[in-house]
């Protein structure tokens, strides 16, 4: 019922990625950066020096690093463990009780370690809009575009990219600074995204963008 073991698979790049229905481009003004569910827990499945998790820490950290330094707001999701089953809902049904509150399970990876200023969200269910304040803290700071990175991408990644678009928040994803569960279920989020709600991009034409 828990998470699986994720056998390494490669990265998609450049040429892999599809082509979005969407014309939009990134813009130092306008977006923030979403690092979703990059918790030991989580990442825990993979092996840590393979990838796809050890080259997608790596771009997310080189996203981080940018955003710093351009003044892009910076905002984490980050579940809590020992959920009660009454708050944990119908997650618990699909993936049993979830991570326990200790530093093993709760703490971000030391690589993506939130910085002064950075905002960590309470993540309650897949979309990181879901009770929580990231669309009024982004609003607040005239943010219109999100671009998200990290795990899994056919489910919370997805479902925040679906429900930003929704808010009419112009949704990006780091194609190659987010995991999945496997190469195919990774390709279907990328393929889902750009034919309903988003731009998949990789990081560098995302830093190329945000200059």
């Amino acid at each position: 019922m828990g998470l699986p073991r994720i056998a390494p698979y490669p990265l998609p790049v450049a040429t892999d990625l599809p082509a979005p229905r969407a014309p939009w481009t990134p813009q130092t003004g306008r977006i923030a950066l979403l690092v979703h569910d990059m918790q030991r827990y989580f990442l825990a499945a993979y092996d840590a020096q393979a990838a796809p998790i050890a080259p997608a820490i790596a771009h997310l950290a080189r996203l981080l690093a940018h955003a710093r330094a351009l003044g892009i707001p910076v905002f984490y999701t980050a579940q809590r463990g020992d959920q009660d089953r009454r708050d944990r809902g119908l997650q618990a049904d699909l993936w049993g009780p979830g991570m326990r509150a200790s530093h093993e399970h709760e703490a971000i990876v030391d690589a993506l370690a939130p910085a002064a200023g950075d905002h960590v969200l309470v993540k309650h269910r897949y979309s990181a809009f879901q009770r929580s304040n990231l669309d009024a803290l982004m609003r607040a700071r005239g943010r219109d575009q999100l671009l998200i990175a990290g795990v899994y991408a056919h489910i919370g990644v997805l479902s925040t990219a679906t429900e930003a678009f929704q808010r009419d928040i112009q949704p990006f994803v780091a194609a190659d600074a987010v995991a999945d569960f496997s190469r195919a279920d990774h390709d279907m989020a990328l393929h889902w995204i750009a034919r309903t709600c988003g731009v998949p991009l990789t990081t560098d034409r995302i830093l190329e963008a945000l200059q």
